[in-house]
């Protein structure tokens, strides 16, 4: 069994999806591991670490493996080097993405998306939504505070008091509970929002107030999966108008709603943004899927009415070195799953409700049920 560790060729993405010691690991299960040449270098790991962890360091590793391990997709012009039956691990951002699925069953190539992990006991340690997130949450405050103009916690000093900043977190995932967590630790005052009844308590128990509006709605707003469901109309209204008045007194403010397979929730209008006090920071964590604030640009910091709000892409990927560590250990425990510790080879287990939540897809077809051509279908 030869598993390939590929460089990202998507523009700034810095992550990787081996370490050192999964190589060591994967070397455990009786695999060879190959490493593409630079793979490893914007994430701190130089091609003599995986030397040293066991691996073979080279160009074009994915031709004759058995197994492709990559942080993104592949594309079209990677799949020309992946031999039929190759299994591709990666997040492969799915969602509207028809033309690129359809790329990988042409290639012959089965395809698992890590994204799409369900949310059971088992499936934790491979959920890279929650390790990703976590830390985009965290690096969101970061820089917040690097644009924010003036210290974070109260100070009391000889020539005066500088009062704490005013932190408001909006969506209360794995992102938004370490932003409040790490909003907390700087020395803000912290208030969150989230339509699920569920993430009150959450919030309160890191030292935030909670801010919503808490009717019948709101008491059923949460998917059996634990996400948030879609709003009515009415509710997002009553909810607009409660966060419009509150959005004025805050200094930053982090917003990190999404629906998984829809666009960005629209959460802060360019009017609110304008009640805003200049030097105030606003964080869009969903930028690249549309983003919750009108005027985000992805991949910028823009100022509107002395105002920044600051979209930076791939906010993990900031962390770089971070990411690719807990991505790769969640690759390394879904792998574990997927090969026969006897033979040392690939051996799916295609019944298993993991496998089943993730196979994009297999022997020429696009497999998974929520991405079935409609002709297939």
């Amino acid at each position: 069994m030869r598993i390939a560790i590929a460089t990202e060729t998507e523009a700034g993405e810095p992550r990787v999806a081996a370490t050192p010691d999964t190589v060591k690991k994967m070397l455990g299960l009786g695999a060879e591991v190959a490493v593409e040449a630079g793979a490893g270098v914007k994430s701190g790991i130089l091609d003599a670490d995986y030397v040293a962890a066991g691996a073979t360091v080279g160009q074009d590793v994915a031709k004759g493996a058995d197994v492709v391990l990559k942080v993104r997709r592949p594309s079209a012009a990677e799949l020309k080097n992946y031999a039929k039956g190759t299994l591709v691990i990666a997040i492969m951002d799915p969602y509207g993405n028809d033309a690129a699925l359809k790329a990988m069953a042409d290639a012959g190539v089965t395809a698992m998306a890590m994204e799409l992990m369900p949310r059971i006991t088992r499936a934790q340690s491979m959920d890279v939504l929650s390790s990703q997130a976590n830390l985009a949450g965290y690096r969101a405050v970061i820089d917040a505070s690097a644009e924010y103009g003036r210290a974070f916690p109260m100070m009391m000093t000889a020539a005066g008091t500088i009062p704490a900043a005013r932190a408001f977190i909006m969506g209360v995932g794995v992102a938004g509970l370490q932003a409040i967590a790490t909003a907390r630790r700087l020395g803000a005052v912290v208030t969150a929002t989230d339509v699920r009844p569920a993430t009150k308590e959450q919030v309160e128990s890191l030292g935030a107030k909670f801010l919503a509006v808490e009717d019948e709605e709101f008491k059923n707003a949460q998917t059996a999966g634990g996400y948030a469901k879609e709003m009515s109309k009415e509710y997002q209204a009553k909810q607009a108008a409660l966060v419009s008045e509150h959005i004025k007194k805050q200094d930053i403010v982090i917003t990190t709603a999404l629906i998984p397979g829809r666009p960005a929730p629209r959460l802060i209008s360019a009017a609110m943004v304008a009640s805003m006090k200049p030097g105030s920071v606003i964080v869009d964590l969903a930028v690249e899927r549309g983003g919750n604030v009108e005027g985000a640009k992805a991949g910028e910091v823009v100022e509107a009415n002395g105002v920044r709000i600051v979209g930076h892409n791939n906010m993990a990927g900031r962390l770089a070195a971070s990411a690719s560590s807990l991505y790769a250990k969640n690759l390394m425990n879904f792998l574990e799953i997927l090969v026969d510790k006897k033979t040392k080879a690939v051996a799916v287990p295609w019944d298993d409700e993991i496998v089943k939540a993730t196979a994009l897809t297999r022997d020429g077809a696009v497999i998974h049920p929520n991405f079935v051509p409609k002709s297939a279908a």
